[in-house]
């Protein structure tokens, strides 16, 4: 047996390990689940500095009588939304009231409203669905309800009696807090005991997707903290197709590879269709979401390219392939379909079944008249149009795997390589389709240098349309139909100089 010195250093290593932050393998052995917090500080949170910050490895947010907070103040992840999913966290309160915030909208200067998973102090709320600024309560604890047309709640059945479930709360001490929503579905467990279930029916408030936050309430002094928060996104329920759309930083100048409002104009069309698709938006480069690719059905890349496209970094590219192998498809647009040759040009010969190749492929700018639309899922609803782009042209196929979607013949003054002209007056494939063998879809789209071409319908529609086709959700007969105004054109337009 070991001597009381080899006792002593096991105890120690016991202690440090129990004290260790919550890590990526940790979560891992979970399936699926990561952590959104490190452990360390708060990167990736944005909450008052006079409330919230990272003691011995958790978020605290403490009121007291000389800094109280003249009303609910939250903490809130800035790195994704959620919409389907299962958040794990341990939390510990002395004294008021607090909550965890999901699938909430970020109402400014750090309040949110939306669903709440509530904690307390007291014997009564702690567990319930509570949604902040809205509807109320929505479910007490051991509460089974569906929310109707009315916004309120009707009590269907039980999932414990609330002082029981109540007991199983430790006070002032750490407990597990469990939430899963599925589509209208919402649950929620602590110390691994369910304590209330909703449908929420109510399709004009309920919420879907939203931010991530946790709350420190308003009134007598208190202090609450989290640690050991993990995520896991769900396949949407309901048969509905996630797009997650990547939009790159700003470059060029006003008007231009205006990236982040590109997605902002697709997200806002996509929202009209929410029992078909759900899309997540992701601006200024690769997510720093850990999570963000885990449920998606499809990918959008809307980005600068060439030396600095994303899927150039080992690490990028093997997230990517491990999607296409999942089956999810995938989306370039305009410069993201530029990759070097050798780092990446491969994959999207494989994945969308083209690319841009450097010193082949040719980039100028010049009005493209498309006269006749192909019979595909695609250009469903979308009319011949003539418009002025940076279009690309003599893209490396990958042969015998694209179907032409838009085609125009060029100016030969345009043919600036030697590859491009080697073929004068012939016709260019500037936006494609392919279908892999895995089944998965993807899609190359050569236009969107000037963010005004998004005002036109049929260039907005078809590139909608191939969103749809990609994710596998149906494109409707007439394509998908959505109007911006020129105020929704405007929305996230980089900050640049004249």
């Amino acid at each position: 047996m070991p001597n009381l010195h080899s006792l002593s250093q096991i105890c120690t290593c016991l202690a440090l390990v129990a004290a260790m932050p919550f890590t990526a393998a940790a979560a891992d052995e979970e399936g699926g689940f990561k952590p959104i917090f490190n452990g360390q500080n708060l990167d990736g949170w944005d909450g008052d500095g006079k409330f919230w910050s990272v003691q011995d490895g958790t978020i605290t947010g403490r009121t007291t009588a000389e800094n109280p907070t003249s009303g609910n103040t939250f903490l809130i992840w800035r790195q994704g939304e959620v919409d389907d999913f299962e958040l794990r966290l341990s939390y510990r309160l002395v004294g008021g009231n607090s909550g965890i915030q999901y699938r909430s909208a970020d109402l400014g200067n750090h309040v949110v409203g939306g669903y709440q998973g509530d904690f307390e102090a007291g014997d009564t709320y702690s567990g319930i669905l509570y949604d902040e600024r809205g509807r109320g309560i929505l479910a007490g604890r051991g509460e089974k309800t569906v929310v109707g047309a009315d916004h309120k709640p009707q009590k269907t059945g039980s999932v414990g009696d609330s002082a029981e479930l109540q007991k199983a709360i430790k006070k002032e001490d750490w407990n597990d807090y469990t939430i899963i929503a599925e589509g209208n579905h919402i649950r929620h467990f602590i110390n691994g005991k369910q304590t209330c279930d909703v449908t929420d029916e109510d399709r004009e408030q309920r919420e879907m997707t939203g931010v991530l936050a946790l709350q420190l309430h308003a009134g007598p002094p208190m202090t609450v903290q989290f640690k050991n928060i993990r995520l896991r996104r769900l396949k949407l329920a309901g048969g509905r197709k996630k797009v997650v759309m990547v939009a790159g930083s700003a470059s060029h100048g006003k008007g231009a590879h205006e990236f982040n409002a590109g997605v902002t104009v697709l997200r806002h069309c996509l929202d009209k269709f929410p029992d078909v698709v759900l899309p997540a938006e992701y601006h200024n480069g690769w997510p720093a979401d850990p999570t963000a690719f885990d449920n998606a059905d499809a990918v959008l890349l809307y980005m600068d390219g060439g030396g600095g496209h994303p899927l150039i970094r080992p690490d990028h590219l093997r997230r990517m392939g491990e999607l296409m192998h999942q089956g999810v498809g995938l989306a370039c647009a305009h410069y993201a379909v530029e990759v070097p040759k050798d780092r990446g040009g491969p994959e999207l010969l494989q994945w969308i079944g083209g690319y841009y190749e450097t010193g082949y492929s040719i980039n100028p700018h010049w009005d493209a008249d498309f006269q006749k639309l192909p019979d595909n899922p695609v250009t469903r609803g979308v009319k011949p149009f003539k418009i002025n782009d940076e279009w690309y042209y003599n893209m490396r196929f990958r042969e015998g795997a694209v179907t032409p979607i838009l085609e125009a013949t060029p100016p030969d003054s345009t043919r600036g390589t030697p590859a491009a002209k080697e073929h004068p007056g012939r016709k260019e494939i500037v936006a494609w389709t392919t279908t892999r063998p895995d089944g998965g879809r993807g899609f190359g789209f050569t236009g969107g240098h000037f963010h005004r071409n998004w005002g036109n319908p049929d260039f907005r529609k078809l590139v909608l349309n191939a969103l749809f086709w990609v994710a596998k959700a149906e494109v409707p007969v007439n394509g998908v139909e959505c109007e911006v105004s020129p105020e929704e054109l405007t929305k996230n337009l980089d900050e640049k100089k004249e």
